[in-house]
């Protein structure tokens, strides 16, 4: 028996399995891509979900057999194989289908069963795709928060435990200076620098242990950008190109100004140092409305949507592969001389505000993508700069 795709709409097609008919709206409804797989390896069926992963209509997928959509010698034709050779279904996690048709970050789990009872469709197989991609984030942004609450505890102890001594040292060679000759004298400056350059990074990691409540209000995303950028090209990008795509209707994020400002402008300064020296260096900074998932805001019992993207692109050589999933945990930097502290920040900023930051890497291109939510009561438009009842 063919299943009639083509009908979907109507909820008229269907799929016979040991007597029960499941029509084709009950598995449209599902929002994970199910398709079946018949013996020859064509899709004999396809939900909405799975023309929307694979990127084709259904019709076209009914055309093909699988091996042609997903990458060569991926570990979904033989867990096929697997099932109908012993008749039962199959788990597997974290399967990545990356690949030039299907596109990047295409980290799936898979679910494969035999199609049972059903004498139309001998050995044909069921696969259910699970994405993983945003179960993935979230499960990272705890582990940000996590580091992040290590730290905090590390810089109380430290501003406690460190900075008094270190005042003291450095009063001690303050007073020894004005008595020592030159060569001496020498020494003591270099005891005043280093105390000063713990002090300083003490100082940074201070930060971290500050729990109060971010005093948040409607901001217009755009002059904060606008901001970053004027501050970056009179500085440290002087010499690197800033674009900028931007959505003129999206609405205010219901955030901290200042700290906003901190984020952009830490991850602009990182975008510029891994561009270096190329004379084609680019860094593009993108906003949009997406549909976004529902988090938990620290000190609240209320869930968000985070619907505002707000990405920093660059055309650098980007993060080595082995420290990319720890991106976000302190002390973890490529920089010479760099403390690790910047892009934990940034995690513990956006954390604090409900929302998510993700590093992804392409082919010389790099992208720091922030979620966040927008104001609750009111959409500001930053276009007229007006307020229109939600």
């Amino acid at each position: 028996m063919a299943i009639d795709v083509k009908q979907r709409a109507s909820g008229t097609a269907a799929l016979p399995a040991g007597g029960l008919t499941i029509t084709a709206n009950v598995l449209n409804t599902i929002q994970h891509p199910v398709i079946m797989v018949d013996k020859n390896g064509f899709i004999a069926y396809a939900n909405w979900a799975a023309e929307t992963f694979f990127g084709v209509s259904a019709d076209m997928l009914l055309r093909h057999t699988i091996d042609q959509y997903i990458p060569f010698g991926s570990p979904l034709l033989s867990l096929i194989d697997h099932v109908r050779e012993r008749s039962g279904p199959i788990n597997e996690y974290k399967v990545d289908l990356s690949s030039p048709k299907l596109g990047t970050d295409k980290l799936v789990d898979l679910y494969v069963a035999p199609v049972a009872g059903d004498a139309d469709h001998d050995d044909a197989v069921v696969v259910v795709f699970q994405i993983r991609t945003m179960a993935d984030k979230i499960d990272r942004q705890l582990t940000h928060r996590a580091a992040a609450r290590s730290v905090t505890g590390l810089a109380s102890m430290l501003a406690h435990e460190i900075k008094n001594p270190l005042s003291g040292i450095r009063g001690a060679a303050q007073l020894l200076e004005s008595s020592v000759n030159d060569e001496d004298r020498a020494l003591t400056q270099l005891i005043r620098d280093e105390t000063d350059r713990i002090v300083s990074l003490v100082d940074r990691m201070e930060v971290f242990s500050d729990e109060r409540p971010v005093d948040r209000q409607p901001v217009n995303i755009h002059s904060v950008l606008d901001h970053v950028k004027a501050v970056a090209r009179a500085g440290f990008a002087r010499d690197v190109r800033i674009a900028e795509s931007y959505d003129p209707s999206l609405p205010y994020v219901f955030a901290n100004r200042d700290q906003l400002v901190q984020v952009f402008l830490n991850l602009v300064k990182n975008a510029c140092e891994a561009i270096g020296d190329a004379p084609d260096g680019e860094i593009q900074l993108t906003t949009a409305f997406r549909p976004g998932i529902r988090l938990s805001v620290p000190g609240s019992r209320e869930k968000v949507s985070l619907p505002l993207e707000f990405c920093v692109h660059d055309n650098g050589p980007g993060v080595p592969d082995d420290l990319l999933p720890h991106l976000f945990d302190p002390f973890i930097t490529t920089k010479t001389n760099g403390s690790g502290l910047g892009l934990a920040l940034v995690a513990k900023i956006v954390g604090a505000h409900g929302g998510i930051v993700e590093c992804e890497r392409q082919s010389r291109r790099t992208t720091f993508r922030i979620l966040m939510p927008m104001s609750k009561e009111t959409d500001f438009w930053p276009d007229d700069g007006t307020a229109k009842s939600r």
